[in-house]
């Protein structure tokens, strides 16, 4: 049974609200599942709002139902109140660009809604960011410092890199964190659970974005449940865009939380600390061979005819929009082509402070924030024939919901871009 402050307990007899009240009420039912003593206090949050399609299901247009129901989980509806004081909240992805909707082949309507959702939670204390990569526009939890979030891929960057403490509890616990301050003490919030578990010792490629993507992709997918990978190699220390692939693909073929690469990251300063002083459950290998394979799911062979091209998952940094915009500089896209960088709005603006959203613009594609096609859903990619990307994670996720036959193709951002002026794609021998 887990044990309250007195705060905590004068919170759950209802003297901050009812609001309040019920999430706290969840996040105490969640910590005696799971066997937590105790809770901890949440410092930074990111939420999953908008006007996701799946909130149609609470069958009614107004807010307060919604979120009762399909956040808070409650039968009983309660007028949104504020987030905690001790959290700072932010959007993760929405449903739907902050500025246009015709181009992504929405209603006015739909953007409407998700605008006036997300607007009620802003006053609620969530500031509207629109990001899967957090902390690109600031959302930093420090080492030690406890966090929730949606988005699996930041679990995988705030424990690995910044030393944060948080686990993918999913969308309903992170707004009952976000409501009430608090989290079970569990999983990677206890520093005992934080030690490596398996080793990989990486013999591939290890250069680029795309050999990070496909690391962390084929790491997923060799890691056994619940281990938490130590990496290992001869390469270069990756950077932070090497990162966000690799920590994004690895949450895709796994349910990995945390990863350790020796020598790098704040707590593998060696191997051994890395592993808690422990011998590895596990020592696996990643060669060449295990890279070509997985490239293979990720790529289909040949080629054909595409019309959508999406780079940026997760969202592009700057330096990746320029880079991009760089080489499109001068180029057209085929006009068949639905070409897009996918971003945050804060990114999106400097892109366009510094004239890379021109760029993209005069060669016919576009620079849009807060989604990707994955989370827009098959509104936007129901008419492709042939669906391009950079992401791993985009990649593997799109084929499901593709139109049965159509084609993925998978590559870095220089081929994905000649595929656009191209409208094709085309084996590079």
């Amino acid at each position: 049974m887990v044990i309250l402050t007195d705060y905590e307990q004068r919170m759950l007899d209802g003297e901050f609200g009812e609001f309040k009240q019920i999430a706290l009420q969840k996040i105490v039912d969640y910590a005696n599942a799971l066997g937590a003593e105790e809770l901890c206090e949440v410092k930074k949050a990111t939420l999953y709002l908008g006007a996701h399609p799946y909130l149609e299901t609470a069958g009614s247009d107004d807010y307060d139902v919604i979120f009762s129901k399909m956040y808070l989980c409650s039968d009983k509806t309660v007028p949104l109140g504020e987030m905690a004081d001790c959290c700072f909240c932010q959007t993760c992805v929405a449903p739907c660009d902050q500025y246009q909707w015709e181009s992504l082949y929405l209603s006015k309507e739909f953007f409407d809604r998700n605008r006036k959702y997300l607007e009620l939670t802003r006053d609620a204390g969530v500031s509207i960011t629109g990001s899967c990569t957090p902390y690109l526009v600031g959302w930093i939890p420090l080492k030690g410092e406890h966090f929730v979030t949606t988005e699996s891929s930041n679990v995988v960057m705030c424990n690995s890199v910044f030393g944060a403490c948080g686990n993918s509890d999913g969308i309903e616990a992170a707004a009952w964190s976000a409501v009430c301050g608090r989290t079970p003490k569990w999983g990677f919030h206890v520093p005992e659970n934080r030690y490596g578990t398996i080793v990989f010792n990486i013999e591939c490629a290890a250069e680029t974005a795309v050999d990070w993507d496909i690391i962390g992709y084929t790491v997923g997918r060799k890691l056994p449940p619940h281990g938490v990978p130590v990496l290992q190699g001869n390469y270069p220390h990756p950077d932070i865009i090497r990162l966000k692939q690799c920590f994004a693909a690895m949450a895709t073929t796994s349910g990995a939380e945390m990863c350790h690469i020796v020598g790098f990251t704040p707590e593998a300063p060696d191997l051994k600390t890395a592993l808690g002083g422990k011998e590895p459950k596990a020592v696996i290998t990643i060669t060449e061979e295990d890279y070509r394979e997985s490239l293979d799911m990720l790529c289909d062979r040949g080629e054909s005819p595409i019309n959508i091209v999406a780079l940026g998952c997760p969202h592009y940094t700057l330096e990746e929009i320029r880079a991009a915009a760089l080489y499109i500089k001068g180029k057209t896209f085929d006009p068949s082509v639905d070409f897009a960088i996918w971003t945050d709005y804060a990114t999106r603006e400097m892109a366009s402070q510094n004239g890379y959203l021109k760029i993209v613009e005069a060669a016919g594609g576009q620079i849009l924030s807060s989604a990707c096609p994955l989370v827009i859903g098959h509104k936007y990619f129901k008419h492709a024939v042939g669906f391009v990307a950079d992401g791993a994670k985009q990649a593997h996720y799109i084929r499901s919901e593709l139109p049965k036959g159509t084609p993925v193709y998978y590559g870095d951002m220089f081929k994905c871009i000649d595929a656009a002026v191209r409208g094709s794609w085309k084996e590079v021998k």
